[in-house]
């Protein structure tokens, strides 16, 4: 253990940082728990620590620092809230030499920021030359297991999917991993007859869309929604819309293991980052489980599938063009994104809704059908006239520039005058607490003062962060509204729209008819501080 320097008040508020990476075995000696009474025992003897916040980062690789704990810690002490940090090894800092070595030569030194180690017997306030030379030394022995066990997890799985052992984080939908070994697969008595029966209609020539519009008048549930029911899934965000789409139908009609095979290692992780895999290198083992359709209809369904594709591509010969409104333009009976469809024969583009030929019939009671040429007229006509109240707006803004730079220049004149009352107050702490030990103040009398002038103090750096937010929103929207009104004074009779107009200026087109399409401008709410100066 560090010997525990000997003060009589506490002056350091410590962090405890506890960190439970995704390599964890269940030995105790490295649970949250654990970490937490190991610190708070050594911390115990140490009278000038006080603890004033708990951090914890659980199942988060120690080779990353973006963790919500950790970014949380950091801008703790950017506050001042925090200015000493306890671990209870290097390891639990961080396993990534480089990145660990910033924080504890670097930042911490910076900030004033002590740092203990507990089981490594590191204390910045304490240390020696020697143990300054042994902390990156661990660094690097921390980097080289993160890596080795990353590299022998790979290894296992691999050697694992070669003896055709299930190691997904969820089964196959139709399946389920068997309860006496989660390595293995076993049929889904619930959901393994809707793939077969997505199966069958695949091997009539039923086309893929006519799948997606039974399933979803049959009120099954996707996928997703069933895993959710049952568990399997617990994020909110994995789940989806509810209603079944084409991508993932002609996915799963496409996969080989519902023959019976066990087909893995399709997609290589680098990072955080997944490469599909050449099919020649996939790892296939066969007949490793009950299959849900014979290989004769699932080789007639990739047959069919094959010459469907070939007969679509031998249609589409002429490229389309971008697709500008593409995810901003919806419906506005039912809400749902507005399809994009060419007609073969004119070469027109038209947008209509889906919902009546995917999800069923009567589920949107519009009939949204327009010509892309005539949306993008309308559409043009809204963004002229908006253009026109902007550019008043910005003239405005250009007789009333004074009030900008007034009130830019009286934020930085209240800011300086806080920092000079705050460097007072926190020396007066400093002067309070030389007294204190001098034996020129009692107890009480230090800490009651200690509390008045570190009261005023924090209140000073609290109000010098919200003026210098105030003061940089207040430049960056003059600077954003003047660069917007450059682009809307472009705009005349014959501006035609385009992607670079659209991604600038509108976030959503609603369409409820012919004469009725309604823009959200990406701008209409966002100079609430400059608008306030300005007609304040």
């Amino acid at each position: 253990m560090v010997e525990a320097p000997v003060m009589q008040e506490k002056l350091w508020q410590a962090a405890l940082y506890i960190r439970l990476s995704v390599e964890f075995n269940g030995k105790r000696g490295d649970s949250l728990e654990t970490q937490r009474q190991i610190m708070e025992a050594y911390l115990a003897l140490c009278p000038d620590i006080e603890i004033a916040e708990v951090y914890t980062d659980n199942g988060i690789s120690g080779r990353t620092f973006e963790r919500a704990g950790f970014q949380k810690l950091l801008a703790d002490i950017d506050t001042g809230k925090i200015n000493c940090v306890v671990v209870k090894d290097l390891s639990r800092l961080g396993r990534n030499a480089i990145d660990s070595g910033f924080y504890l030569e670097k930042y911490f030194p910076l900030h004033q920021v002590r740092f203990i180690a507990v089981n490594d017997q590191y204390d910045s306030e304490t240390a020696d030359s020697g143990s300054h030379m042994i902390v990156p030394l661990k660094n690097m022995v921390n980097e080289a297991y993160a890596a080795d066990i990353s590299r022998k997890v790979k290894a296992q799985q691999r050697q694992a999917m070669q003896e055709g052992q299930f190691v997904g984080g969820r089964p196959p939908y139709g399946y389920l991993k068997d309860p006496q070994d989660c390595h293995k697969l076993v049929v889904n008595p619930d959901t393994a007859p809707i793939v077969r029966q997505i199966f069958q209609w695949a091997a009539e020539g039923v086309p893929l869309n006519q799948i997606v519009l039974r399933l979803n008048e049959s009120g099954i549930p996707t996928p997703s929604h069933y895993q959710a029911s049952v568990g399997i899934i617990a994020n909110k965000k994995l789940i989806g819309s509810g209603k079944w789409q084409s991508w993932p139908v002609s996915k799963l009609l496409a996969d080989e293991v519902y023959t019976g095979d066990m087909v893995q290692g399709k997609t290589n992780h680098a990072g955080r980052k997944q490469t599909p895999v050449e099919r020649e290198k996939w790892l296939v083992v066969r007949n490793t489980h009950e299959p849900l359709v014979s290989r004769e209809m699932f080789a007639q369904v990739q047959l069919i599938r094959k010459q469907a594709a070939a007969k679509y591509v031998q249609k589409e010969k002429i490229p389309y063009t971008p697709n500008i409104l593409k995810g901003r333009i919806f419906c506005g009976h039912c809400g749902k994104n507005l399809h994009r469809h060419r007609d073969q024969n004119t070469g027109n583009y038209y947008y209509y809704c889906l919902s009546n030929y995917r999800v069923g019939k009567g589920a949107c009671k519009g009939k949204v059908f327009l010509k892309e040429n005539s949306i993008f007229r309308a559409i043009m006509a809204l963004v002229k006239k908006k253009a026109e109240a902007l550019m008043g707006d910005a003239l405005f803004l250009k007789e009333q520039n004074h009030k900008v730079v007034a009130q830019k220049k009286t934020a930085d004149a209240e800011i300086a005058a806080l920092q000079k009352e705050g460097e007072k107050n926190r020396k007066f702490v400093a002067g309070l607490h030389e007294a204190y030990v001098s034996g020129l103040l009692t107890r009480d009398e230090f800490l009651e003062m200690k509390a008045g002038y570190s009261q005023k103090f924090d209140y000073a750096v609290a109000h010098v962060q919200q003026l210098q937010e105030r003061k940089s929103k207040l430049e960056r929207q003059a600077k954003e509204y003047t660069s917007l009104a450059a682009l809307l004074a472009k705009i005349d009779g014959n501006t035609e729209l385009t992607a670079q107009l659209v991604d600038a200026l509108i976030d959503r087109i609603t369409v409820n008819g012919p004469e009725d399409i309604v823009l959200d401008f990406r701008f209409e709410s966002g100079f609430d501080e400059l608008m306030e100066v300005l007609h304040g």
